[in-house]
């Protein structure tokens, strides 16, 4: 064993010996009594919650605390997490290497602006995105949110046209089933009929949202739509081999060899946004790997820093930075999110790919997407299932309709924590997961979906 990785392993015990001797939830609940703690009654006066109807929906449940893939409530329970705090806690949670990062970097300096400055930390991730991602995407612009990642690669890919004196190219083809984020800019290229985004249409920019060319017909469409409108056409914008919070909506990855080629052949630039699916979601480390294609730009984010800071980064190619290399100040990108490359979160995000290369993440994650198969596959006789898929770590149930808050309650009373949305039951569950705990999610959903 090399000394630093020995070192890093010592410093990993020691701080897995010290999180074994921290409360859990049952000692913090006999500390409380039986009522709740003292901040929950007052926070949910002033605590608005993300999508979420504040007048009528249950009462959140209070956390106190995470373990592995279990989080921890005041009143004893735990939850087997079958969602990963939104697919971020890859590693699942209080991962010691992580902790000890973010702890070292916090004595040294927990962030300074890159504005006219560079620290080691942003210099080392950039440096390690570059590496492992495919092909030429070499440059890397940091951001501190999924929405805003996709905000940049757009501003990057309109900005990259300006900046070649190419004028009018400001509209991006996007997919029906897709999500991008929640923010102005990317609520334009989701699926304009998707209930989330349906209200905001007269403020929203008009994009091209079309069926992916999951065939002959549909390719010929978007074929015949570059030629027709490149000219005002900026880039295409996808979610490789799955589209997350669209509906988990799979595609293989013939698709994006497709795209590449439309991409190629109407000179239109490529993004991939791999928010959810990079890092190992859908068995390699990044989903275009699966296709043995390069985009133009990429997005990561989610599972960055492992599920413990916001961190996201644009990545651009040599072609896109290129325009941006000039003499003349006005071509620059000129974006600068305050917390951009905070340093906590890229030492973070350092000690999580740490972890892929030292830990058997990809096998971990076949492993999972065969007890998912598995797991799940009796859900495909029941009333009501209209489809069972599995990819990588995600897995998804469904159905014809469903009450999300009926069964959020019924999850809950299980004993695991799962989100429904839409007409989908689905797990993203930490890639760490130890096969009992993924058991019992299956077999909630099993049970929960079998009730009469």
């Amino acid at each position: 064993m090399h000394g630093s990785h020995a070192a890093d392993q010592r410093h990993a015990e020691a701080m897995a010996a010290e999180i074994s001797l921290r409360p859990t939830a049952a000692s913090y609940h006999a500390a409380i009594g039986n009522g709740m703690p003292g901040w929950y009654d007052e926070g949910r006066a002033h605590a608005w919650l993300p999508y979420s109807q504040m007048k009528t929906a249950a009462p959140p449940l209070p956390v106190v605390g995470t373990r592995g893939s279990r989080i921890l409530l005041a009143d004893g329970r735990e939850l087997v997490d079958g969602v990963a705090s939104w697919w971020t806690a890859c590693h699942g949670y209080n991962h010691p290497h992580i902790r000890a990062a973010v702890a070292a970097q916090l004595d040294t300096m927990p962030h300074v602006m890159l504005g006219g400055l560079l620290h080691e930390p942003a210099a080392r991730l950039a440096t390690r995105l570059a590496t492992l991602l495919p092909g030429d995407l070499d440059h890397v612009f940091f951001s501190d949110s999924g929405s805003v990642a996709v905000e940049v690669a757009m501003k990057m890919a309109v900005q990259s046209w300006i900046n070649r004196g190419v004028r009018g190219r400001t509209r991006f083809v996007a997919f029906r089933g897709g999500y991008h984020g929640d923010t102005t800019g990317t609520m334009a290229v989701c699926d304009p009929d998707e209930g989330m985004h349906s209200l905001f249409r007269g403020l929203l920019p008009e994009h091209l949202i079309v069926d992916l060319p999951v065939d002959e017909a549909r390719t010929e469409a978007l074929d015949r739509l570059l030629a027709a409108r490149a000219d005002e056409i900026a880039g295409i914008l996808v979610e490789p081999l799955v589209q997350g919070a669209g509906g988990m909506l799979f595609h293989d990855a013939e698709v994006l060899r497709t795209l590449r080629r439309l991409a190629d052949r109407h000179d239109v630039l490529l993004i991939f946004d791999e928010i959810f699916v990079g890092f190992g979601r859908t068995g390699t480390l990044f989903a275009c790997e699966a296709a043995d294609v390069v985009p133009d730009i990429v997005t990561v984010g989610k599972a960055l820093t492992g599920g413990t800071l916001p961190l996201a980064a644009t990545v651009a190619s040599r072609r896109v930075f290129g325009a941006f290399w000039s003499d003349d100040p006005m071509h620059a990108l000129m974006h600068g999110p305050t917390y951009m490359g905070n340093p906590l979160a890229c030492a973070a995000a350092l000690a999580s790919i740490d972890l892929f290369a030292r830990e058997p993440r990809l096998d971990q994650v076949r492993a999972i997407e065969t007890q998912l198969g598995a797991g799940l596959a009796s859900c495909r006789g029941l009333p009501g299932v209209v489809d069972v898929r599995v990819r990588g770590a995600i897995g998804v149930v469904e159905l014809d309709r469903i009450d999300i808050a009926a069964l959020k309650a019924r999850f809950v009373e299980q004993g695991v924590y799962i989100r429904p949305f839409g007409r989908i039951v689905y797990l993203t569950p930490a890639l760490t997961i130890e096969a009992d705990d993924l058991a019992r999610l299956t077999d909630a959903i099993v049970a929960v979906l079998s009730e009469p």
